[in-house]
Parts: C-alpha cells; structure tokens; sequence
C-alpha cells in the first residue's frame, strides 16, 4: 500500500479504522524531510499490512499544531488508537525496521493498563484528601 496523506478531515477515521498507523510530519521544504522519504517509503513497502501516512506540515498546520509538531521530521506511530512513540527527526532504514519490530511486539493491553495506572496516579495526586488520611 501506499502512503496515505492525512489531513484534518481524514485523520480521525484512519487512526480509529487501522490498528497500526505510522505517521510521518513532514514539510516540502525540509531537506530531511525529504531525504528520510525513500527510507519511510521503502518501510512501507515492506510492511503492507501497516498503515503509513504522511501530514504535510505547511498544507495541514492545525493537524501539526494539536500534536504541538515542533521539529520535522517527526514519526509518530499510534496502534489501537493510542500514540506509543513520537520522536523528531529522520532515522537510517535498520532503525526504521527496528522500531517498527518493536512497535509491532508491544503488548497493547499492558500499554493500556500502564497509561490507567498513570492517569489514576494523576488524579490522586491532583485531589485534595486523596490518599492516606494524616493523623
């Protein structure tokens, strides 16, 4: 499969319709950018049954902005609708094959249980009277 080019209006529906989606935000103008293009295309390639999308920072800059994009290129992968790695800048292609083995080796469900337990953490914290009662 090719790359899908993602925008606003398509976004939600291929993140919440694929179980793994690598993203790659990039702009034309990023050298790069454009030199990681043949490594993210020739990982496409050899994964088809990943989704691999591109958002053009320039063409898409409200998309870019809700994941605060701050430096290009950076990958995102979301599996099962929860974002497991964003980093900026271009990997070499032995990279590229080993985060993606990675990825794909992820227990899902202990990554959700992990991100509960956070959130849980979190609010605790944040709520007065929460926890141990002080004598």
């Amino acid at each position: 499969m090719a790359t899908v080019e993602l925008t606003k209006e398509n976004f939600d529906q291929t993140v919440s319709e694929n179980p793994f989606v690598l993203i790659d935000f990039w702009a034309g103008w990023c050298r790069p950018c454009l030199q990681f293009a043949p490594v993210y295309e020739k990982a496409a390639t050899a994964n088809p049954d990943l989704v691999f999308a591109k958002v053009d920072t320039e063409a898409q800059q409200e998309l870019a902005a809700a994941f605060d994009i701050t430096s290009i290129p950076t990958l995102m992968i979301v599996r099962d609708q929860v974002a497991i790695f964003a980093q900026p800048g271009a990997l070499p292609e032995a990279a590229l094959t080993d985060l993606i083995g990675q990825a794909r080796a992820l227990d899902m469900d202990e990554v959700r249980a992990k991100i509960a337990a956070e959130q849980d953490k979190a609010a605790s914290a944040g709520e007065p009277g929460s926890g141990t009662p002080e004598a």
